[in-house]
């Protein structure tokens, strides 16, 4: 057994409220060793990310632990320390040094105003004995084991490529004058700001910093929770990489246990501030015993199978709190959810087949100005270029792709949000790529969207009752106040919440409520066409799962027809019946859902495909088959 590095006994955190106390951690024990790596996992509010910032001290008023003990097992042998107990003066002699955080949000975690250079050396001046230049030479090392640099000898080959294929190419190369050029690029790298970055560069920025003083434990919070499945894959492989060469000990939160077959070794299952299962990763997933546990197993989309429904949480247990506050978990034996048969794909496929297009897109492009040096145009940026497609009555189009390939400002162009340079945009036969006026109000009837963080969509000063109700006074629909309310009760109701919501603000209301919320206004003014632009992508999997069925429910019963914008190929294929696969503003592959996963031509498309974690005791076996 390696030497412990981390152990946690009996951890409890509080928070103190208007009304009561909240118990946001309770009473959880687990231990670390070094080269090990803990996955914490559970849906937003279980205490996973509480259980890391009181690991790293970090918990601020109104909370505090309330009791229990983390030790910690610094390097050489020495005497393990009680976290709890120490000031925040000492704790501050681990923080960043000993222990290193990843947070789950790089640009807002990042100080915007300061170069990576300066916070990647502030944290190395802070907890090693150097100077500053000795400081910038370690952060470059750092940048390059991360990958965001290459090595020297990869830039010194680079240089010299191009040195041979310039007119410098008959004169012999200098030397001195390469290793000059491989110095300077070195250093401009640290000279950026994080806006100049992607997220997953920024991504590899906080490890770089998070590395930088050799730490014994690393805490990886959602790390890839807003990347792209292709970029998402990468980090996961660079995380594995630094641990094993480090030989660090690694906890690994997050809300999706797919992610957790990917990296570790022993899993901790919260729910509601306690783990409720704490086992070997291939155990969990080839045996998992409690309920909470079986439900985000399952409620998860697989490629490799057709579920006319996916299961939920709630289709595992009830769960019931007692007047002391205590929970009763019983625990559920769900209805498997019928699969649905090749035959049944085919014949859905034919009917649609036969439908008129409801929508056709031909030839759009869309471009950004790109400002000259005098402030003039000097050329576009081409976001969407040469798209055409059709897409049948009460269809599903999905729309994949990478950040960044155009899928939004698609979207987006398509209900006239954007302007297109050229092309057309016919709906219903009509050419509505110049409407204007009364005439594009009008097709707003028609056309909505699902925008993907609930939260910034909905106006927080307005009740969820106006919201709803906001675009049928916009367009004169229900010729009374009381008319209008019994709509907006019926929408509510119809997504799975109550009447009394309508009285409610929306951050009274948990993510997946508010997007409930979103769903019901969309559907208001009875459209027959709903794009859902990452509408779920913010969601706990288990969250994500009821929005899933509910929208799929509501295109049966009011025979909608939707594009479906993901960047999670595994999504995209449980709720489509095509897919377009989008890249670099255009359409690289389409075809069925099934056709694209079974048989895809496109290189990047079989990327996307390779990138998407499988969550399954497979998975874990041929990793640890892989690391051994």
């Amino acid at each position: 057994m390696k030497e412990t590095i981390l152990d946690v006994r009996n951890l409890q955190v509080e928070f103190t409220g208007e009304s009561k106390i909240v118990k946001a951690v309770d009473g959880i024990s687990f231990e670390l060793h070094r080269g090990e790596t803990l996955g914490i996992v559970g849906e937003s509010g279980s205490g996973k990310s509480v259980t890391s910032l009181a690991v790293m001290g970090l918990i601020q008023n109104p909370g505090r632990i309330s009791g229990g003990e983390i030790w910690f097992h610094p390097q050489n042998n020495g005497a393990p320390i009680n976290l709890v107990e120490l000031p925040n003066e000492q704790i501050q002699l681990h923080r960043g040094g000993d222990i290193a955080m990843i947070f789950q949000e790089p640009m807002s975690s990042l100080n915007p105003v300061y170069t990576i250079g300066f916070q990647i050396t502030e944290a190395i001046l802070q907890h090693q004995n150097v100077s500053a230049s000795e400081a910038r030479r370690v952060a470059i090392a750092r940048l390059q084991e991360v990958k965001l640099l290459p090595s020297d000898e990869a830039l010194r080959q680079q240089y010299i490529e191009t040195w041979n294929q310039t007119s410098f190419a008959s004169s012999t190369i200098d030397a001195q004058k390469i290793a000059q050029l491989v110095k300077q690029h070195k250093e401009a790298i640290l000279e950026r700001y994080p806006h100049q970055l992607s997220g997953g560069q920024l991504q590899r920025v906080m490890i770089a910093m998070a590395i930088s003083c050799n730490p014994l434990l690393l805490i990886a919070d959602e790390p890839t929770t807003a990347l792209d499945v292709t970029v998402q894959a990468t980090i996961l492989d660079l995380l594995r990489e630094l641990q094993q060469r480090r030989d660090m000990a690694m906890i690994f939160i997050t809300h999706d246990l797919g992610l957790i077959s990917e990296v570790a070794d022993k899993v901790a299952v919260m729910y509601r501030g306690k783990i409720v299962e704490y086992n070997s990763a291939e155990q969990i997933f080839s045996n998992p015993q409690h309920p909470y546990t079986k439900g985000l197993v399952a409620c998860r989309p697989t490629l490799n199978r057709h579920p006319q429904k996916l299961l939920t949480v709630s289709d595992y247990m009830n769960v019931k709190e007692t007047p002391t506050g205590d929970l009763v978990i019983q625990e559920k034996q769900p209805e498997q959810p019928v699969e649905v048969t090749t035959e049944e794909i085919n014949q859905r496929l034919q009917i649609l087949e036969q439908q008129q297009p409801l929508l056709q897109v031909r030839d759009l492009k869309v471009g950004f100005p790109i400002k000259g040096v005098f402030g003039g145009t000097k050329r576009y940026f081409m976001a969407v270029n040469s798209v055409s497609f059709d897409v049948k009555k009460g269809e599903t189009l999905g729309l994949v792709g990478e950040s960044g390939c155009g899928k939004t400002t698609l979207g987006r162009t398509l209900l006239r949000l954007i302007e297109p340079m050229s092309g057309q945009i016919l709906f219903e036969g009509q050419d509505i790529t110049n409407l204007k006026g009364k005439a594009l109000q009008k097709l707003r009837l028609q056309m909505q969207i699902v925008f993907q963080n609930p939260f910034s969509s909905l106006d927080p000063r307005f009740k969820v009752g106006e919201a709803i109700a906001e675009p049928l006074v916009i367009h004169s629909i229900g010729k009374t106040k009381q008319q209008r309310r019994e709509r907006v009760v019926y929408l509510l109701e119809r997504v799975g919440l109550s009447a009394d919501a309508m009285n409610r603000y929306p951050h009274q209301f948990s993510g997946g409520q508010r997007q409930r919320i979103c769903i019901a206004r969309s559907l208001a003014l009875n459209p027959k066409f709903i794009i859902c632009d990452e509408s779920v992508s913010a969601l706990d999997v288990s969250v994500q799962a009821q929005v899933l069925n509910l929208l799929k429910e509501l295109q049966d019963e009011f025979g909608l027809t939707y594009i479906f914008i993901s960047h999670d190929l595994s999504v995209v294929k449980f709720m489509s019946d095509r897919i377009l696969v989008m890249n670099r503003g255009e359409i690289v592959e389409q075809g069925t859902a099934e056709s694209i996963y079974r048989e895809p031509k496109e290189e990047y498309t079989q990327k996307l495909i390779a990138s998407i974690p499988t969550g399954s005791a497979e998975r874990v076996r041929q990793r640890q088959v892989r690391a051994s």
